[in-house]
C-alpha cells in the first residue's frame, strides 16, 4: 500500500512538470521567503521623513574612511593654500612602495587610462576627444605644457584631478587619492619633457643626441 502510495505520488509531481499556473507556489518549508524587511528606496511610516533608506548620522565616519590628512586627500596646506609639492612620503606608503621611481612608474599607467584620450600622451590637448570636443563648440582641450599649468601648484593640479575645472570632469569618485598624486607626479615628467634643453641631459649621454631636421 505504501509503494502505491508513493508511486502515486510520484507520478501526480511528474505531470506537474512544466505546467503554467497563476497559483502561488507551495512552500512547505518557507524559510526566508517572507521576511520583515525594508526594499530598496521603499517607504516607511516608522521614521517621520517617511524614507526606509535612512542618511548618514551627522558628526559619523565609517571605518576606514576618516580623511583628515588635508595635505594629502585635498592638496592644501594647514593655512588651507595648495601645497606646492606632492606628499612624497605618503603616496609611496599609500601606493605601498619604497621609492618616488616606484611612484613614477604608477604614473603614466593612470595618466594614459584617464588623461590621454582629451590630453594625448604629451599633454598637449589634442587626444581623441579634444577634437570632438571642438567640433561641438566648447573650449578646447587644455594644453598641459603651457606655462600657466607649469606654473600651478602640485596641490591644485592634484585639486583639478578629483574635483575637476571647466568642462573637465572630476575624476575623484573614478581614481584613488595616491594615484592621483602619481598622475601630477607623471605631469611634471611631460611638462619637463617639452621644455628640456641640453644641460637638462647627463653630460655622457650629450653625444647621442641627434640634431632634429629643420623643417620647411
Amino acid at each position: 500500500m505504501k509503494k502505491l502510495i508513493l508511486t502515486g505520488a510520484l507520478a501526480a509531481v511528474a505531470a506537474c512538470r512544466g505546467s503554467v499556473s497563476e497559483d502561488p507556489p507551495i512552500h512547505i518549508i518557507p524559510d526566508m521567503d517572507w521576511q520583515d524587511k525594508y526594499q530598496p528606496q521603499g517607504e516607511s511610516a516608522f521614521f517621520g521623513d517617511g524614507r526606509a533608506m535612512r542618511g548618514e548620522v551627522d558628526g559619523t565616519v565609517a571605518q576606514g574612511s576618516l580623511k583628515d590628512d588635508a595635505e594629502f586627500f585635498q592638496g592644501k596646506g594647514a593655512d588651507g593654500k595648495f601645497v606646492a609639492r606632492l606628499p612624497t612620503a605618503k603616496v609611496e606608503a599609500a601606493l605601498h612602495v619604497d621609492s618616488l621611481d616606484k611612484v613614477m612608474a604608477r604614473g603614466p599607467q593612470r595618466y594614459n587610462i584617464y588623461c590621454t584620450p582629451c590630453h594625448d600622451q604629451s599633454g598637449s590637448g589634442r587626444g581623441l576627444v579634444s577634437k570632438a570636443v571642438r567640433e561641438a563648440g566648447y573650449p578646447n582641450v587644455a594644453n598641459l605644457a603651457t606655462e600657466h599649468a607649469i606654473g600651478l601648484p602640485d596641490g591644485e593640479l592634484y585639486d583639478i584631478v578629483s574635483n575637476g575645472v571647466r568642462t573637465m570632469p572630476a575624476y575623484g569618485h573614478q581614481v584613488p587619492e595616491a594615484d592621483r598624486w602619481a598622475i601630477v607626479a607623471w605631469l611634471r615628467v611631460l611638462q619637463r619633457s617639452q621644455h628640456a634643453s641640453l644641460q637638462d641631459v647627463p653630460e655622457e649621454k650629450r653625444g647621442s643626441i641627434e640634431k632634429a631636421e629643420e623643417t620647411k
